[in-house]
């Protein structure tokens, strides 16, 4: 069968692949596996960015190297879970030492700050691909996509939209408007794992999943694995006000709900966890807000409109 997104292709082929171990608690189709340790659980990830898909072929090697780190923490950050270790998979045009020590020090420096030692991986040739795998521990109750009940309330951490506008002022070249709209272009280039935020919402949180491909497209999938319906009210979406002025209202939506590259944690809580929520994010000193609750149903509803799969969010292998 031709076509059909990543997803699809995971779902058909990978999901149920090699031999099935009872040491495996949860597989494919979350942010992150589980598997039993001998003490926690363990978490396990891995993203792969692809020059000129995942990053513009202009991006300094050392915000690519921030990069690889940063989607990978984000995925355990989603999980509530402690990042510990990684393995890197580098495929290079040539061995250019130039590129590759500021690749080294952006991702180094980000691995340091987050307690994470990088433990072997592999060099290869070929179109420039970083490939990062990450495992670390459950502190607590896994946060997974499949947890949310109706009645509770659906929550989002950061300013989403920021960063797909980032790309965009990123893309513009011009020093003068980079300069200007510097804090939406930093919030494509150096995204900020919210870590602490999951760790502290582990047993508060219902379900959770952090913002890779747009907040449609990502509550989506806690809609689908739930079995329930997300609505999200247009007036707690409101965007922040930079990305406001520089795409617009109408813009500023849209780039919110399908501009993806966030790397922000969109959740859900029992109502009656409001105050456990914002006492969480205060600890973790992370934004948050109540933008919407879970209902009966399917999907996700934008005040009275669904909003279609098609406007939902980045795909791989859309036409």
């Amino acid at each position: 069968m031709a076509g059909g997104s990543e997803f699809d292709l995971i779902d058909r082929y990978l999901a149920r692949l090699g031999a099935g171990r009872d040491d495996v608690v949860l597989g494919p189709g979350d942010d992150a596996a589980i598997t039993r340790g001998g003490g926690k659980p363990l978490l396990m990830a891995l993203d792969t960015l692809v020059e000129g898909v995942h990053f513009p072929a202009d991006l300094p090697a050392e915000w690519i190297g921030y990069r690889a780190l940063a989607v990978n923490l984000s995925d355990i950050a989603a999980m509530g879970g402690e990042p510990c270790w990684a393995l890197l998979g580098l495929t290079l045009p040539a061995p250019d030492e130039a590129w590759v020590a500021p690749f080294a020090e952006g991702l180094g420096r980000l691995a340091r700050a987050f307690g994470v030692a990088v433990i072997g991986g592999d060099v290869t040739r070929g179109p420039l691909t970083v490939s990062l795998q990450i495992t670390g521990r459950a502190t607590g109750p896994a946060l997974r996509r499949d947890g949310a009940s109706v009645g509770d309330r659906v929550w989002i951490s950061g300013r989403p939209g920021e960063a797909a506008a980032g790309l965009g002022v990123w893309q513009q070249g011009d020093a003068r408007e980079q300069a200007r709209w510097q804090g939406l272009r930093q919030a494509f280039i150096a995204p900020r794992p919210r870590v602490a935020l999951g760790q502290a919402l582990a047993g508060v949180a219902s379900a959770a999943i952090d913002l890779s491909d747009g907040l449609a497209a990502d509550a989506g999938h806690i809609a689908a694995r739930s079995g329930v319906a997300l609505h999200l009210d247009p007036s707690c979406c409101r965007p922040s006000a930079r990305l406001l002025r520089w795409a617009g209202e109408a813009g500023a939506y849209r780039l919110q709900l399908g501009g993806g590259d966030d790397y922000e944690l969109c959740f859900t809580a029992p109502a009656e966890a409001d105050a456990a929520v914002r006492a969480a994010a205060r600890r973790a000193r992370s934004p948050v807000r109540c933008i919407g609750e879970v209902g009966d149903g399917e999907g996700i509803w934008w005040g009275d409109h669904r909003i279609g799969e098609a406007a939902a969010g980045y795909r791989h292998f859309s036409v």
